[in-house]
């Protein structure tokens, strides 16, 4: 979402850093860059005037101009100033007894039924027993994607149809929550195309009814500065207590991440990464942030791969590539984890340093590109995955022909692993010779199959 906002910013500090000492004109030039590039990316105008100015008067003063490294300071003020901006981080609060009432509302579009089910698989994995509900009545599609997704998670829905009232599908919910030692309610409520009189109506009805602890609004964050105003007109009727921020992961310019919270006070609690359901990641202004100015977010790299790497195995891998007896078969092993860990450009722009090598990347090196190099190694027996060197022309074309691919391809997979070998060495070797393999691991998945 933040990429051109991010080049625009990483482009005035290359600026900066260019320069040495800097004078209050430097500072003032670099500034009008970076409030060009905010409101660009569609940042609140009030919000982009008062960053801004909080900016500057921190940039010109004693810790920049006598610093050794002024354009270094400069980034640290803006990279503190925008965390600011993003808000303190904030939890669910699910305290008292349980059960604990969570209302989900926001408009038709946002993405609220799958957030339910993202919401619910996330609280579960915390220990928590949660119950959905679908009281979406106005879209009888509603209903049965929640009853769809509760048996993908086997996670049960609570569901009357669409001809009960669905305030009183709430408060009955809520008793069996109550009877069936559930933990956690999450209310599934109705969402137009946009806000009218009726529908907030209906929201301070359940609200009236179930007296939910957490009232969260589902937003779309490719909305821009109309999630703002969404926002703001939903928490004057219903009291919002946090915001959960939707298709973080898409192409819009990210402006409405930077400016709702400010704007609203409301806190963001969540950001929706992609449409899987286990695409929900905790909101940290401190990472978005460092994800914004291009420096990664090694944190939440961590905790993903902690999710769904074996340990075991990783130690096993660790030794294979410190004695350089990495295979085939480890290397398709490894990109079954990488493709657990979710998609390839999202997870490498997590990584200082690697935004850009990921735009160097050809357009076709998808997760899609990753499954045929997988079809390849799956044709292969597991001598010839552990030998690759045994593989002759007739070996290359019944591989081909089994995974549905050409000899050129397998010639190529074959060619460019020979070569990541290589720079799996240099991997392990650390230092620049570690940055330099891992770029050269990317530009070998960027030229298979060309």
């Amino acid at each position: 979402m933040f990429e051109n906002l991010s080049d625009k910013l990483q482009g005035v500090f290359d600026k900066l850093s260019n320069r040495g000492k800097l004078t209050e004109e430097d500072v003032d030039v670099a500034l009008r860059e970076v409030r060009l590039a905010l409101l660009e990316a569609d940042v609140n105008f009030r919000v982009v005037k008062d960053f801004i100015a909080r900016v500057r008067e921190r940039a010109v003063g004693v810790e920049v101009m006598r610093s050794l490294t002024p354009a270094q300071q400069v980034v640290k003020i803006v990279h503190e100033e925008l965390m600011a901006t993003l808000g303190e981080p904030a939890r669910l609060d699910l305290s008292g007894t349980p059960p604990h009432v969570v209302m989900l509302v926001g408009l038709q579009g946002s993405g609220k039924t799958t957030t339910a089910a993202k919401l619910a698989l996330t609280l579960r994995k915390a220990g928590q027993r949660p119950l959905m509900v679908a009281a979406d009545t106005r879209r009888p599609a509603a209903i049965t994607q929640l009853e769809v997704l509760g048996k993908q998670l086997d996670i049960p829905v609570h569901s009357e149809g669409n001809k009960v009232p669905p305030p009183q599908i709430c408060a009955n919910a809520v008793k069996r929550a109550r009877e069936g030692a559930y933990s956690v309610v999450l209310l599934d409520t109705a969402g137009r195309l946009h806000i009218d009189d009726q529908m907030m109506r209906e929201l301070e009805q359940v609200k009236a009814k179930t007296d939910p602890q957490e009232v969260l609004l589902v937003v779309d964050a490719m909305t821009g500065q109309d999630a703002v105003r969404v926002a703001d007109d939903f928490n004057q009727r219903v009291s919002l207590t946090g915001l959960i921020l939707t298709k973080v992961d898409g192409d819009a310019r990210g402006g409405a991440a930077i400016s709702v919270r400010s704007v609203t006070g409301v806190p963001i609690k969540y950001l929706g990464v992609g449409e899987k359901t286990d695409a929900l990641e905790v909101f940290h202004p401190d990472r978005l942030a460092s994800r914004i100015l291009g420096m990664g977010d090694v944190l939440t790299a961590i905790e993903k791969a902690q999710e769904v790497i074996d340990q075991d195995q990783a130690l096993k891998m660790g030794q294979k590539l410190v004695k350089g007896e990495f295979d085939l078969e480890d290397f398709r092993d490894q990109l079954q984890q990488l493709k657990k860990m979710g998609p390839l450009s999202q997870l490498l722009d997590m990584l200082p340093g690697m935004s850009q090598v990921t735009r160097d990347l050809a357009p076709e090196v998808t997760d899609q590109h990753l499954k045929v190099i997988e079809a390849i190694i799956n044709s292969m027996t597991a001598g010839e995955r552990r030998n690759p060197r045994i593989i002759n022309a007739s070996r290359k074309r019944r591989i081909a022909r089994g995974s549905g691919t050409t000899v050129m391809e397998v010639n190529d997979l074959l060619s460019q692993f020979r070569q990541m070998q290589k720079l799996m060495k240099q991997l392990t070797g650390g230092g620049k010779r570690g940055k330099g393999g891992m770029r050269g691991l990317m530009s070998m998945l960027g030229g298979f199959g060309s």
